[in-house]
């Protein structure tokens, strides 16, 4: 059987339903296919913090901003010799950004608003105090009409909007939080609304809906058709037993995410430990793979979004809940030479922990976050993670037991305590620059806990701080209009590729909490104008 359509969008995330959206809105045909049963993929379990630089919100609040000082920002974030090959893909992200958000706002029941962040690489040209941080307010879900109970379910709460997890200490205080809130909470839960991702979700496949998209699930793609001309023309699709092809006249958009439930792609990839994962099962590469046999290049295989987590049980599974744990001030993380090595406080802590030798090996895990009993006073989380994982936390009477137990150098891991301890007592962090937590409060950043506590009450705790990912971000290389590349250079046309499906030009390394959600729907954007500009 075979089946037309203008557009066709392969994945149900942020960038699929943007993609979508943008070339519906232009007149188009589109179809968008979820190979799962549920829709939204890795950006519906998110807690949806958008970066978008030079948007309309900061501008109405008296904020200036431009795309020129977002490039630079990137810019001198980026990791050695990235300009070289993602600078025009960087500009293209700036210019489009604020355009999108604008569009979604336009053509969607999405409302955003700005959140109280700054650009946490403050020090960096082109850095912002508040402005570029963005989340959507809440939305019912019976605004996806009948896939009301289709939007994929999260690990985080969703019924807090990110906003409230901003603004309050939840972490901390669930209890607490949601007694204070309880009243808007329960009109939440009396008419079906949520925040985070479930309300970007919902509010982009409104928008869809609204513009005419076919939307199918468990419709999964498994390979890509191509004419004479080497030109991608639709797909085979596998759906209700039977499979199908299905004709795109404008084109076909790769958004199906990453690549991290393959276990061979993810050991390839990443060598070494991976405590969680925190995405859709179904992120198994599908993209990727259909992408390389239509004679596609990857690039960025080894990054991805390294997110502290902790362990939960989601859906039957054990997989990553985001609790940066190891922020707490009386916590050190050490390497497997029971050493410390990092600023526990370091926005890209990821990046440190994935830091990798030539032959792309890891070179500090496995890792631990040290602590003492006073961490599961603190953080319930930690405490609800222990249940989750019984193999998750370690404990022992002395650092010497505790190093035993998790395969460390007693001596190595006694004297590095005893140096963090020192530091406290000293109240500074000669040897990383730990701030203490009179000095993460003048920073300005709500998130940004600081302090400086010794490691002194026993039980001790040992807890594994691998590589926990929420997405990874290699994939087909694009150009600046989101086209997919050959290796030598040329592109493949009808084919276009974005979000976690594509290589982001911003890797592992972020420049704001939100550069997976905004930079994906700018790149969806940008594939769906582009498909609106093709004949065909």
């Amino acid at each position: 059987m075979q089946h037309e359509t203008d557009a066709l969008i392969l994945g149900s995330g942020a960038a699929g339903l943007t993609a979508a959206l943008t070339a519906a809105v232009a007149g188009l045909r589109v179809t968008v296919l979820e190979k799962s049963d549920r829709l939204g993929g890795t950006s519906a379990m998110s807690g949806a913090g958008t970066w978008i630089p030079a948007n309309h919100h900061a501008a109405a609040a008296g904020i200036e901003d431009s795309a020129e000082e977002a490039q630079a920002y990137i810019r001198a974030a980026a990791p050695e010799g990235w300009a070289a090959t993602e600078d025009a893909l960087w500009q293209s992200l700036v210019e489009a950004s604020p355009a999108m958000l604008r569009f979604v706002e336009a053509h969607s029941p999405l409302r955003f608003a700005l959140t109280p962040e700054p650009d946490p690489l403050r020090d960096l040209p082109g850095a912002k105090p508040r402005g570029r941080m963005l989340s959507p307010l809440p939305l019912s879900r019976w605004r996806a009409g009948r896939f009301a109970f289709r939007i994929r379910r999260s690990t985080i709460p969703e019924i807090f909007t990110y906003h409230e997890a901003v603004e309050t200490d939840l972490y901390h205080h669930p209890y607490r939080t949601a007694w204070q809130l309880w009243p808007r909470l329960a009109w939440r839960v009396l008419t079906n609304a949520r925040g985070k991702g479930t309300a970007l979700i919902t509010g982009l496949l409104r928008g869809c809906l609204d513009a005419g998209v076919r939307i199918e699930t468990a419709a999964r793609a498994v390979e890509l058709l191509q004419d004479g001309a080497g030109t991608v023309t639709g797909a085979v699709v596998e759906h209700r037993g039977a499979r199908h092809r299905i004709i795109a006249r404008r084109g076909v958009v790769i958004a199906t995410g990453g690549f991290e439930w393959d276990g061979e792609m993810l050991e390839r990839h990443f060598p070494g430990p991976v405590d969680y994962l925190g995405s859709p099962p179904s992120n198994t590469g599908d993209g990727h793979r259909m992408a390389v046999a239509a004679g596609a290049a990857l690039a960025h295989m080894d990054q991805a979004t390294l997110t502290p987590s902790v362990p939960t049980r989601h859906r039957g599974r054990l997989m990553a809940l985001p609790v940066p744990f190891h922020t707490e001030p009386n916590a050190i993380i050490v390497n497997r030479h029971g050493a410390r090595f990092v600023n526990e406080l370091r926005f890209n802590i990821g990046e440190a922990i994935d830091a990798r030798d030539a032959a792309g090996m890891p070179v500090q895990q496995p890792c631990w976050v040290i602590s003492d009993v006073r961490l599961l006073d603190r953080l319930p989380p930690a405490r609800w993670a222990a249940r989750a994982d019984a193999g998750w936390l370690r404990q022992a009477d002395s650092i010497a037991a505790l190093a035993a137990r998790i395969g460390l150098d007693p001596a190595a891991l006694e004297a590095s305590v005893a140096r963090y301890n020192a530091a406290c007592a000293a109240g500074r962090d000669a040897e990383f620059g730990r701030p203490s937590a009179a000095e993460a409060a003048a920073s300005g950043d709500k998130r940004r806990r600081g302090g400086l506590e010794a490691i002194a009450r026993a039980p001790f705790l040992a807890m594994p701080f691998n590589r926990s990912i929420l997405g990874t971000k290699g994939g087909p290389r694009t150009n600046a209009q989101a086209e997919v590349l050959r290796p030598d250079g040329s592109t493949i046309a009808g084919l276009f590729a974005a979000g976690a499906s594509s290589a982001n030009p911003i890797g592992t390394r972020g420049v704001g909490t939100g550069t997976t959600i905004g930079p994906y729907m700018a790149w969806g954007y940008v594939a769906g104008l582009a498909l609106a500009r093709r004949n065909g």
